[in-house]
C-alpha cells in the first residue's frame, strides 16, 4: 500500500485520546513510507493525523474545496495540495488517489465519507480495504448497526466484512495488508 486516505474530523473532539490517536496513526504511515490522502485542513484530527507525518518526512496529499480553502483552513506546507470545486470532486480525487480508507472519529461528514466508499467497494467501483480506527470505543455504536443490518437482512455478512475495524493503528494496516474484497455484489 503506497497511499491511504484518512477521513476524520475537523476538531478534536470532547478528549485528548482522539488526538493521540491521530499522532499515532501519522506516526504508522510514516514508519511504514505510506503517503497520507487526506482533506486538506490543517485544524482537527485532520491536522494532527497531516502535521505527524510531515514531521516524520513522510508524505502527505490534501484535497481541499475552493469554498474551505477560502476560509483560510487549508494546510500550506503539504507536499501537495489539491484545491477542487465541490465535496464530491473532493471524494472522488481522494479515492482515486488511495489504495485504501481509513475512517477516524468525526462528524456526520466523516461518516458519510465512510459509507460512500463502503458502498463503492459492495458495489464493484473499487476493491480497497475501508477501515475504522476506533479509537475510545467511538465505532462501537456503528460497529452493532452493521451487524444489525446483517441480523436484519439489509447487509450481507460478506460485505459486512469489508468494514475492518481495530482501536490501534498497527492493528489495522495489518488488516489491510490481509484484506481480501469479497465478490462484487449482484441483484440475481
Amino acid at each position: 500500500m503506497e497511499r491511504i486516505a484518512v477521513f476524520c474530523g475537523s476538531s478534536n473532539g470532547a478528549s485528548p485520546i482522539y488526538k493521540e490517536g491521530a499522532i499515532q496513526l501519522g506516526t504508522e504511515l510514516a514508519k511504514r513510507n505510506i503517503t497520507l490522502v487526506y482533506g486538506g485542513s490543517s485544524v482537527g484530527l485532520m491536522g494532527a493525523v497531516a502535521d505527524t507525518v510531515l514531521e516524520m518526512g513522510g508524505n502527505v496529499i490534501g484535497v481541499i474545496p475552493k469554498l474551505l480553502a477560502e476560509r483560510e483552513i487549508a494546510h500550506l506546507h503539504l507536499t501537495e495540495l489539491h484545491t477542487v470545486q465541490t465535496m464530491h470532486e473532493r471524494k472522488a480525487k481522494m479515492a482515486e488517489l488511495s489504495d485504501g480508507f481509513i475512517t477516524m472519529p468525526g462528524g456526520a461528514g466523516t461518516l458519510e465519507e465512510f459509507f460512500e466508499v463502503f458502498t463503492w467497494s459492495q458495489i464493484g467501483y473499487h476493491q480497497k480495504p475501508c477501515g475504522l480506527l476506533n479509537i475510545n470505543q467511538y465505532f462501537d455504536p456503528l460497529n452493532l448497526l452493521l451487524d444489525h443490518m446483517v441480523s436484519e437482512q439489509f447487509l450481507q455478512r460478506q460485505y459486512r466484512a469489508i468494514a475492518l475495524s481495530d482501536s490501534n493503528p498497527s492493528g489495522l494496516l495489518e488488516k489491510f495488508m490481509a484484506y481480501l474484497p469479497p465478490a462484487i455484489k449482484t441483484y440475481k
